[in-house]
């Protein structure tokens, strides 16, 4: 049978992926252009003026509080090959590592970027500045890892005490890999990160996210006003074997990354440099999930004269499918449902 959508409905096309477990819609058709000299601008215009279309895509009934997705728009630099928003339950994100990961995987297999060789190097503008890509093709005509250089990461603040609701004082590291996390050692609120504890992470994160936010002026040193913000709490805990650590990010409006967090490993390389404890050579982060992500130091920088470093992050992404999305104008949740 075929079937045809009235033209009075509204249609957007993705093609999604999961970057360690974490989804990613790639939008592809059906979301206005977005004018901006600059990624924060154009990111400015879209929670503004199209944020319905947010809602259409992430939330149910067509997505779930943890749906995350990007667009992609045209690059704001010379030798730019793509620009970037990340959109998820609560807004906009400033960088995400695994929507990084995701989108080289699902824009060079799918056609969306164009680039030859083995190891295509893919610059990327994102609303915290420019990232660089590479995809690894393995002699192969698909991406089988991504690896990339992220913004300038540093840790802010270190050993910060909050008076948590419900918990009581939480000593955490302030760092930024793209975005700022509140970073807690998961023993010391009495978590042990893994799925069966999912509830209880997601509400001590919250908790702990609330009291950094009403305590502590979050600045960053050299950068834009807009990245002035607390995205979310990373737990963490020691990793057993090979792995270094096992980390959960909760971010925006409670929303839980099953990927070990490209921007949230970031920011951990960075505090742990800081502090000495950054082992030459890579590292291996584990997910609330168990999946994982690889991360290093490619070079020592400064922002705004504080010590900071280039993470260097490496994971794989899978694409899951191909979806046509259609509004009904009568449809009385055509502006999307979030439940928790």
């Amino acid at each position: 049978m075929t079937w045809k959508a009235p033209t009075d409905w509204l249609c957007i096309k993705s093609i999604d992926a999961h970057t360690a477990g974490e989804p990613l819609r790639v939008v592809t058709e059906g979301w206005p252009d977005m004018p901006g000299d600059t990624i924060l601008a154009m990111r400015e215009h879209a929670r503004v003026h199209h944020d319905h279309l947010r809602r259409v895509i992430i939330l149910e009934p067509r997505g779930h509080a943890d749906m995350y997705a990007c667009l992609l728009v045209p690059p704001v630099t010379p030798d730019g090959d793509v620009g970037v928003l990340f959109l998820h339950n609560a807004g906009y994100s400033t960088m995400c590592g695994h929507g990084i990961i995701g989108l080289v995987k699902v824009g060079l297999d799918c056609g969306l970027l164009d680039a030859e060789g083995d190891e295509p190097e893919i610059r990327i503008d994102t609303p915290a500045g420019r990232v660089t890509a590479t995809a690894h093709r393995g002699g192969g005509d698909t991406v089988e890892t991504v690896s990339f250089l992220n913004v300038p990461s540093f840790l802010l603040e270190r050993d910060l005490v909050v008076e948590v609701d419900g918990i009581g004082r939480v000593t955490c590291d302030i760092g930024y890999g793209g975005a700022f996390y509140a970073y807690v050692d998961a023993r010391s609120v009495g978590v042990d990160i893994g799925p069966d504890a999912f509830s209880r992470i997601v509400d001590v994160s919250m908790r702990i996210k609330r009291a950094v936010m009403a305590s502590y002026e979050i600045v960053h040193p050299d950068g834009d006003p807009d990245l002035n913000f607390l995205y979310g709490t990373i737990l963490h805990q020691p990793g057993d074997g090979d792995v270094h650590s096992r980390n959960v990010c909760v971010f925006a409006d409670g929303e839980v990354d099953r990927s070990p967090t490209g921007t949230g490993v970031s920011g951990r390389a960075a505090i742990l440099h800081a502090q000495g404890e950054m082992a030459a050579g890579a590292i291996t982060i584990e997910s609330i999930i168990g999946t994982r992500f690889d991360v290093s130091v490619h070079e020592e920088t400064s922002v705004g004269g504080r010590d900071a470093i280039i993470p260097n992050v490496s994971g794989t992404a899978h694409i899951t499918g191909r979806h046509e999305f259609f509004v009904d104008p009568s449809d009385p949740l055509a502006g999307g449902v979030l439940l928790r």
